[in-house]
């Protein structure tokens, strides 16, 4: 059994909206989560996560949206979403240089499984760059690893912080990672649930603002790129970002929810910058049976725009509470050629909120 590190509300902070019975992403049922995280010698800090959108046996297909906020970085798979509307498989998150090995793996998982829904798969791999902390080019997540975290992956309270593919990340100039939250909307509003797991590598220290408090302009020591100041060098970096939930959505809807991940990264600080790959993908486990019917014809059920609202914002809260979640989860580490990265200091970070009356 794992031991669960400390979150944002542990240390009293507070965010919009009401979250769910674990505050993640796995609050939506079926979803499960799956780690295999490489922590070894002075230079292996990788990993692979896997969301599966309703779980590891069911392999039903989800509708979903993607939207590309800032395209340098890969999501594959999300050309077939964007113009067929529907995820077929297991989502993956690793570094840059793991996506092939991780998206071959996946196929011969669903060959195995039986569950390929055409003749090819196209499976949804994502991935930022571990790079300053790990040996990227020495290609250390093999078939194994992947295996392991599809087939380990569950629901309940998952890890954070580093762990999976975000064992080597770096946010804000802290460590960074996995990390996860959920908005439970009240039964007026649909009682839907809306979730996101993220993958943090982006941002500059002196953007990192939470609960609405420029704390980056008060944390800055042991900022390796800026030294703590604001010179307006370029972001750099990645972000991505899974949103999920069980409103029924049709995949134009989720695209706009999809989109909404922009906003809950900005108002942690982040404005995109060039060189940040910010992909963000999200999916509905609504509409059962949707891709396949006997009679070719599916009876599918969706919410009106006109009351989407909640769940766009749902999204946006998530999204911002996850990335503060995997900075608050993440330890500090040294790695590759002896590259050390400091956590986020939880008591100064208390006191500087205090300080904004937070």
């Amino acid at each position: 059994m794992f031991m669960l590190k400390p979150r944002a509300r542990d240390l009293g902070l507070v965010f919009e909206g009401t979250p769910g019975l674990f505050n993640s992403i796995t609050d939506i049922e079926g979803i499960e989560v799956g780690y295999a995280t490489l922590i070894e010698g002075v230079d292996i800090r990788t990993g692979v996560s896997i969301i599966h959108p309703r779980g590891k046996r069911d392999h039903d297909p989800v509708y979903a949206g993607y939207d590309p906020f800032n395209g340098n970085g890969e999501m594959t798979g999300a050309a077939w979403i964007e113009e067929g509307g529907f995820l077929e498989g297991p989502i993956a998150i690793t570094n840059t240089h793991s996506v092939g090995l991780v998206r071959d793996t996946i196929i011969d998982w669903q060959i195995r499984q039986g569950a390929i829904f055409q003749r090819w798969s196209c499976p949804v791999v994502a991935e930022t760059t571990d790079g300053w902390l790990n040996d990227m080019n020495g290609f250390h997540v093999k078939a194994e690893h992947v295996w392991s975290a599809l087939e380990t992956a569950a629901s309940g309270s998952i890890q954070e912080g580093n762990v999976g593919g975000g064992a080597g990340m770096i946010c804000y100039e802290y460590k960074g990672g996995s990390g996860t939250s959920s908005r439970k909307l009240p039964e007026k509003l649909g009682g839907w649930t809306v979730g996101a797991f993220v993958q943090s590598n982006f941002g500059r220290r002196f953007q990192l603002t939470i609960g609405g408090v420029p704390v980056g302009h008060h944390l800055t020591a042991d900022a390796p790129f800026t030294q703590g100041e604001n010179p307006f060098q370029p972001d750099a970096g990645s972000l991505i970002v899974i949103v999920a939930t069980d409103a029924p959505l049709l995949p134009h809807q989720l695209k706009r929810m999809a989109k909404r991940a922009a906003l809950g990264m900005a108002r942690t600080g982040s404005l995109g910058g060039n060189s940040s790959g910010d992909i963000f993908l999200a999916f509905s486990t609504a509409n059962r049976s949707a891709l396949h019917s006997e009679s070719g014809i599916a009876a599918i059920e969706t919410i009106a725009n006109d009351h989407l609202d909640p769940l766009l914002y749902s999204s946006v809260y998530a999204t911002e509470e996850a990335i503060v979640n995997s900075l608050i989860a993440a330890e500090k580490m040294r790695g590759r050629d002896g590259f050390e990265i400091q956590a986020l200091p939880h008591t100064e970070l208390q006191q500087i909120l205090k300080q904004y009356g937070r």
